[in-house]
C-alpha cells in the first residue's frame, strides 16, 4: 500500500456486498490510510451485508434514502461529527431501474417508473451535491466520483432507462464540477467502468453478452471492480488534483476500440 490517502476522509454510498465496486473503493480507501463513513438506503441496508464491512474498515454506518435531501444533509452533518471536521472524497454508487427489474424494454417503459429510476440513479448526484454544497461540507481540493456506463453515449440493448440515467449523471457530473471548482478546488468526476460482475450489472437483460463481447473488444480486457477500486483511489488522492468534470473510461481500451481480431474472426468466411 501506499499511504495515498493518509489523513483523508470520505463517505462511500452504496456497498451491498463483497462484489460491489463500493465494497472493494472501501477497503482499498481504508487500507491506503483514510477514515471512512458508509451509508446506504436503509431498503439496501436490509438487503445487503454492509455491518460486515464497516466492522472490517472501522467506520460508522449512517442510512440516507438518496432521493430525500434532509436524510444526505443528516449523512453529512453526522459524517463532519464523527470525523471532526469537513469531508475529502465521496463516491456515489447507486443506480436502479424498476423498468429494468420489471422487464420492460425501452419502448414500453412506464414513465413513472422512469422517473423515479432517473432520481435513484442521476439526480441524486445532484442532492448529493447539492446538500454538502449548503452545509459547506466538502474540503478544499476533495474529490467526488460517481459510477457510470458507457451507455451513457452509445446504445445497448437491454441497458434500457439506465442509459439515460447514466446520461445525466453525466451531465450534472459536469455541471457542478464547474461550480465546485470554482468554489473551493473540489473535483467531479464519474468512470466508465467495463461491464462487472456485480449485483447491480448482473440484473441487466443479456448481461452475460454484454461482457463476454466486451471482453474480446477490448484490448486489455475487461477491468474488474477490484481495478475500478484501484481507479477511485487514485482520484481522491492528491495526485489528480486537476482532473475534474470527466467521464474516465476504465474499460481496457473498449471505448476507442472500433473492432477487435477476435470479434472479425466470429464473421469471417471459414472457407
Amino acid at each position: 500500500m501506499y499511504n495515498l490517502l493518509k489523513g483523508k476522509k470520505g463517505i462511500i454510498f452504496g456497498a451491498l456486498n463483497v462484489d460491489s465496486i463500493a465494497w472493494k473503493v472501501a477497503q482499498r480507501a481504508y487500507a491506503e490510510g483514510a477514515q471512512i463513513v458508509l451509508t446506504n438506503a436503509p431498503v439496501a441496508m436490509r438487503l445487503g451485508e454492509i455491518n460486515k464491512l464497516a466492522e472490517e474498515c472501522n467506520a460508522p454506518v449512517i442510512p440516507a434514502d438518496a432521493t430525500k435531501n434532509e436524510d444526505l444533509e443528516n449523512l453529512f452533518l453526522k459524517a463532519i461529527e464523527h470525523f471532526g471536521g469537513k469531508v475529502d472524497f465521496v463516491l456515489h454508487s447507486i443506480g436502479m431501474s424498476i423498468n429494468i427489474r420489471k422487464n420492460r424494454s425501452y419502448a414500453e417503459s412506464v414513465h413513472e417508473d422512469f422517473i423515479k429510476g432517473m432520481d435513484i440513479s442521476a439526480l441524486s448526484l445532484h442532492r448529493t451535491l447539492a446538500a454538502a454544497w449548503k452545509l459547506d461540507a466538502l474540503s478544499s481540493g476533495s474529490s467526488v466520483l460517481s459510477l457510470s456506463y458507457i451507455a451513457a453515449q452509445r446504445t445497448f440493448p437491454g441497458y434500457g432507462d439506465m442509459a439515460d440515467n447514466k446520461s445525466y449523471l453525466e451531465s450534472i457530473t459536469r455541471s457542478f464540477g464547474y461550480y465546485y471548482g470554482k468554489k473551493n478546488g473540489t473535483r467531479v468526476n464519474s468512470i466508465s467502468q467495463s461491464p462487472t460482475k456485480t449485483s447491480a450489472g448482473s440484473g441487466i437483460a443479456g448481461f452475460n453478452a454484454f461482457y463476454n463481447y466486451a471482453q474480446k473488444m477490448s484490448p486489455l480486457g475487461n477491468a474488474t471492480a477490484d481495478e475500478c477500486a484501484d481507479y477511485c483511489i487514485t482520484m481522491f488522492s492528491d495526485l489528480t488534483k486537476k482532473v475534474t468534470m470527466q467521464n474516465l473510461f476504465h474499460d481496457g481500451g473498449f471505448s476507442y476500440t472500433g473492432v477487435s481480431e477476435e470479434v472479425m474472426e466470429m464473421f469471417m468466411d471459414k472457407e
